[in-house]
């Protein structure tokens, strides 16, 4: 089993940036396709960015060119880097882990981490 737990959310001004990290227990951390989800208030949980076992990465259209993720597999950490902030992306963040590969489908996670908020100000 893996227990995840992210750093690194709070407030910051449109346009600014924010690095957020997600650290993981357990043996097998390098056997689970890694990423990152996001929700807002009245609405559904979606895909933000995800990295496979070998390393290949995935973005939603909404923050490609904006966000990094990346993955340590020595640290177990998967840290998201967030650049040229916008209000829009105001939302609880989850680290997400999958054993195998890669999914942007919320119901097809196996493990969440506890959330962050991320709030951008305008």
């Amino acid at each position: 089993q893996v227990q995840l737990v992210e750093f690194g959310g709070g407030l910051v001004q449109a346009g600014g940036s924010l690095r957020l990290s997600c650290a993981a227990s357990g043996r097998t951390f390098s056997s689970y396709a890694m990423g990152w989800f996001r929700q807002a208030p009245g609405k559904e949980r979606e895909f933000v960015a995800a990295i496979s076992r070998s390393g290949g990465t995935y973005y939603a259209d909404s923050v490609k060119g904006r966000f990094t993720i990346s993955r340590d597999n020595a640290k177990n950490t998967v840290p998201l880097q967030m650049n040229s902030l916008k209000p829009e992306d105001t939302a609880v963040y989850y680290c997400a882990a999958r054993s195998g590969f890669v999914t942007a489908v919320a119901a097809e996670i196996d493990y969440w981490g506890q959330g962050t908020q991320v709030t951008v100000s305008s």
